[in-house]
């Protein structure tokens, strides 16, 4: 099949997805926006939130627009990439607006939740978890509309590789992402910490207290970051998933009998989780309970099994496009492989259910290790997480091992095994996004409800639905985790199939001492330090040794990168947190009848420290996810650069998960004790909690789920550029050992 028809398939899931998503913003729009002054923090709350977005956009369309050209040039060396650049723009673009749209409906969603629970918790819920779902939707719906969309196109004009166009579209999603993410977990972290470190540790404010100068900042924190932050992030990983499997089919020409089939497959089965994720979102709806944490688990398990059962439906559709014995088995092991995929994913989000829960035994050590002082809370919040990642860490050799397996008897390929698997667990990221979503809405829902004086009984309500949402977040974050790094997997085996074929085609020629690119003539310093060499020759040599210095280079670099990564954001959240800090002492001191409620406190002015300080300091680590794989091919060669995927992959996972969990953990020990357990707020215990949670905030909220896209960045970066890095390195690195 020519242009591949069964693609109407997820053009509609993507149609009835945007529907429900509009459907219910006017759902929750129709809502009780609750008294004068609820509406008024909301609305500095939803300013602050548009300022924010508003000046990021600004400074990624510079972004975008440089990296446009770029692409358009040196893709193809010589040649004009317009497909491939259009592609990246559309994705980013459609990355931008799922977060936007998402974020704005959370931000008119808080009141109204709040208003909610004075009703009931099902109130209270339904309009928190409504609000979150136009978010998952949105999200969801532009990433399946855009794959298919394009690679639709493309295909239906002739283009010769089309999946690598789509590549694009994935790229523009995942460097958007990047920024999303690393600047809106910076914000949140730099308002959140310096309202705890001085309205709550010095002052001993309540949370969410109006008097605070950063409480209005730390609520636009929240849908920064864990709204329009996460679902760029989901929203990366999610394209991301499917283009690797895409990449892996449309290698492995020597598999399959019907290529097509399988290139379009993980568009497929994504179709089928999105149906599943709006199945289980009217179960939710329909469901007569009281309970938030049974209603939002139980969404997502009820998700899982639907999905099994649809996948199996567009397994039965592809059917009569395969011919052969060998291409019907492949369908059904790739059903099998997606299966356990997100099961994997399912059992990853426990393990980090079980080490933040509040009622869990790693979150209550920490939370009684805080009777012994700051030390030894942070200490042991440290020790669970470096613990936590053992668990996680099976689920993957579980699911990459079964899935590897499954593959090379049933697929005739191990590693579109492990692409499926991947395309499996982010399958029902529309329940995944709506989940993580809902958390921040019913944390502002808190906040708004204190400040809007509802009463003790109201509060105590959005709290309930707060705590159900932080213990989803944990569980969104370790998903997200998990499937991110089963996501690179797959795209460092497809950056693998594409560097074999970059090898076949240029590597049987003696390296040139010259490089053309667009008439211009530019020396190859490689060809001067080996001039007998020919690149199929060294990657050979290179190739399988993992004791060859430019491999160990490359693998150094890899294992690095993430550390570097991590501890520029936890150091941006330390300087502009130290910039909030001194804020709310100069407001308090200044004005002391802010403490007496007489005199309001200046929101604005902390809302700016974390809007400025977290767009300036997103730059450095959005450019060298993107800078440093190109350099590493160009100056040590395409197994340099494979080995450096490897190690960023591993150590990335590490620490993702560590810092996740840990600070997860932390926020969770404090809340318990602030609960009126070992004594409650305001004693020696508390301020020792607040310490584990402050460190724990960029932990959780910034560095290790920006982790993820990171990973995702860097991957794709290999690929979309390994033509040029080869033209430019000779693929053997000017600086490579052979």
């Amino acid at each position: 099949m020519n242009v591949p028809w069964v693609l109407i398939f997820p053009e509609i899931a993507g149609v009835i997805s945007l529907a429900l998503a509009w459907y219910f913003s006017k759902l929750v729009m129709k809502e009780d926006p609750g008294n004068e002054r609820m509406q008024e923090v909301s609305g500095y709350i939803e300013k602050g939130a548009k300022t924010y977005l508003k000046v990021q956009y600004k400074i990624l369309g510079i972004f975008v627009v440089g990296l446009a050209i770029a692409l358009l040039f040196l893709i193809n060396p010589g040649e004009f990439s317009w497909f491939t650049m259009i592609a990246y723009l559309i994705g980013s673009v459609g990355s931008m607006w799922a977060g936007y749209m998402g974020m704005i409906v959370g931000v008119k969603a808080n009141t109204r939740a709040a208003q909610g629970c004075s009703i009931s918790v099902k109130k209270g819920f339904d309009i928190s978890f409504f609000g979150g779902c136009v978010m998952g939707l949105a999200v969801v719906a532009v990433a399946l509309i855009g794959v298919s969309t394009i690679y639709w196109i493309m295909a239906a004009i002739g283009v010769e590789k089309p999946v690598s166009v789509v590549l694009g579209f994935s790229f523009g999603a995942s460097s958007i992402a990047l920024f999303m993410k690393c600047g809106g977990g910076i914000y949140t972290k730099t308002a959140d910490v310096g309202a705890d470190l001085v309205g709550k540790a010095e002052y001993k404010l309540p949370e969410d207290d109006p008097r605070n100068p950063a409480s209005i900042a730390d609520n636009v924190g929240d849908n920064v970051g864990d709204i329009a932050g996460m679902g760029s992030d989901l929203f990366d990983s999610y394209v991301a998933s499917i283009v690797a499997g895409m990449l892996l089919a449309a290698a492995l020409t020597q598999v399959f009998t019907n290529n097509a089939v399988f290139i379009i497959l993980p568009i497929l089965l994504s179709t089928a989780g999105l149906f599943a994720s709006i199945i289980g979102i009217y179960i939710i709806k329909i469901w007569k309970t009281d309970d938030p944490g049974k209603l939002l688990n139980g969404g997502t398990y009820l998700a899982t099994l639907v999905f099994i059962g649809l996948a199996l439906v567009f397994i039965l559709i592809a059917r009569p496009f395969v011919s052969t014995a060998n291409d019907v088995n492949a369908l059904w092991g790739s059903w099998l492989c997606a299966a356990i995929g997100l099961l994997s994913g399912i059992v990853i989000g426990w393990t980090s259910d079980y080490f933040t829960r509040e009622d869990k035994k790693p979150t209550r050590d920490m939370a009684h290790a805080a009777q012994e002082g700051d030390a030894v809370v942070v200490l042991s919040g440290f020790s669970y997480g470096l613990l936590s990642v053992v668990p996680p860490a099976l689920g993957i050799i579980v699911a990459m091992g079964f899935s590897f397996f499954i593959g090379s008897v049933l697929i005739g390929s191990g590693v579109y095994g492990v692409g499926m698997a991947a395309v499996g667990m982010l399958s029902i990221v529309g329940t995944i996004v709506s989940n993580d979503a809902y958390g921040p809405i019913c944390d502002n829902a808190r906040g708004i409800a204190e400040q809007g004086e509802l009463g003790e009984d109201v509060i105590r309500i959005a709290d309930s639905l707060d705590s159900a949402g932080n213990t989803a977040k944990a569980i969104t974050k370790g998903f997200a985790i998990g499937a991110a790094n089963l996501t690179v997997l797959a795209l460092l085996f497809s950056f693998r199939e594409e560097a074999r074929s970059v090898i076949n085609n240029l590597g049987l020629i003696p390296i040139p001492a010259k490089i053309e690119i667009f008439g211009l003539e530019f020396p190859n310093i490689f060809s001067l330090l080996n001039p007998s060499t020919t690149l199929i020759e060294f990657i050979q040599k290179g190739i399988m040794d993992l004791l060859n210095p430019s491999v160990l280079i490359g693998a150094f670099i890899g294992v690095v990168v993430p550390a570097l990564f991590s501890a520029l954001l936890i150091m941006s959240v330390q300087r502009n947190a130290a910039k909030m800090v001194d804020e709310i002492r100069r407001q308090f001191e200044e004005s002391p009848k802010i403490l007496t409620g007489e005199v309001a406190a200046d929101f604005n002015k902390c809302i700016d420290i974390a809007t400025r300080g977290s767009l300036r300091e997103l730059i450095l680590p959005s450019i060298i996810s993107i800078l440093i794989p190109i350099a590493v091919g160009i100056l040590f060669g395409i197994t340099a650069l494979g080995a450096f995927l490897a190690g960023a992959i591993l150590s990335g996972f590490v620490f993702a998960i560590f810092m996740a969990n840990a600070g997860g953990a932390w926020d969770n020990a404090k809340k318990w004790i602030e609960n009126g357990n070992l004594g409650g707020k305001g004693t020696d215990i508390h301020k020792a909690s607040i310490t584990g949670d402050t460190v724990g905030d960029p932990f959780k909220d910034t560095a290790g789920p920006s982790i993820n896209t990171l990973l995702v960045v860097m991957s794709l970066t290999a690929s979309i550029f390994l033509i040029f890095i080869v033209a430019v390195g000779g693929g053997v690195g000017l600086l490579g050992f052979p």
